[in-house]
């Protein structure tokens, strides 16, 4: 699992940074990747990358303005030419199917694959499935804006091999009871419970990535102890108030939210232009006073996020 960073700009496309599209990447999860957000030139992005349009098969949008989804009627057409037959949904608030289906009825763009709508009415479980949830709640933002949690399946322990050949367990169909949990009897008469032979559960990973918005409780909510924390940094601490005027958040207001909720993991986006090199840096270097564990990310990062081991 990875998130890989498309566009990390606000408002307008900059020369160093684009407007915001991030990219979950779960080629090892099922082979797919979810998209967050499709702003302009998203498309001429992922072609600096390895990212196969076909690959996408959810998009979650977490707001109507125009730097969040004008790049999505050229993506969504050219999916389609670049071998996407699989069916898409889009994800988000009331009017994204309307935006859509107008630019490319407009357009007179043929789909080959079919596309689907599940435009939000109200709070909670979106998607659920025995591998992800995906929930969301409402942000504050002058606009409909939603933030999403992703949350995974734990993952169950592997059988310990070794150890059940150090016991004499003949290799063969008893394995396979041995890693459900059955208990299994021997010809010599000795039993063995699989779960004394299973390793230690891998604890499921937790996204959450939010819209714009203003510091809320919602946002806690959403990010309560996430490994990774996607939250807008558009202005710097001291534009308390710009921020407020335009239900932005501040970088002290992303810091504060990930130390509240216990995340493990920050990074910030959605930086306003006016941030360029050292005054950039400097967002992540205030925003670490507190809360410790914060990066500033840039166009094309990619970001990994392991699985965490527990206790068995």
């Amino acid at each position: 699992m990875e998130l890989l960073f498309l566009g990390t700009g606000a408002g307008v496309p900059a020369k160093h940074r684009n407007v915001t599209s991030i990219a979950l990447k779960l080629l090892d999860e099922r082979n797919s990747v979810w998209l967050f957000d499709c702003g302009e030139a998203t498309q001429q992005q992922i072609l600096h990358t390895t990212l196969k349009p076909r690959k996408i098969d959810k998009i979650f949008i977490t707001h109507l303005h125009g730097d969040h989804i004008f790049g999505l009627p050229g993506l969504i057409s050219s999916r389609s030419f670049q071998g996407g037959e699989g069916p898409l949904t889009i994800y988000g608030p009331k009017g994204i199917k309307q935006f859509v289906l107008t630019s490319l009825k407009v357009s007179g763009t043929y789909l080959k694959y079919s596309l689907k709508f599940h435009e939000i009415n109200e709070p909670g479980i979106l998607f659920e499935d025995t591998q992800f949830k995906v929930s969301c709640l409402p942000l504050e933002h002058g606009i409909q804006s939603f933030g999403y949690r992703i949350q995974e399946a734990d993952h169950q322990g592997s059988l310990q091999v070794e150890k059940l050949k150090e016991v004499g367990v003949p290799f063969g169909p008893l394995y396979g009871k041995l890693k459900q949990g059955e208990t299994i009897t021997l010809p010599d008469g000795r039993t063995f419970n699989g779960k004394d032979f299973i390793g230690a559960t891998q604890k499921g990973r937790i996204v959450t990535i939010l819209g714009d918005t203003k510091k809320t409780a919602n946002s806690v909510i959403l990010a309560k102890d996430a490994d990774v924390l996607v939250h807008e940094s558009t202005f710097e601490g001291s534009e308390q108030k710009m921020a407020r005027d335009y239900n932005h958040s501040t970088n002290r207001d992303a810091a504060e939210v990930a130390l509240e909720s216990g995340a493990k993991r920050l990074l910030l986006t959605h930086i306003s232009a006016r941030y360029l090199g050292k005054d950039a840096y400097a967002l992540e270097q205030e925003a670490q006073k507190t809360f410790k564990h914060t990066h500033i990310v840039k166009d094309f990062e990619e970001v990994n996020i392991p699985l965490q081991k527990e206790t068995h």
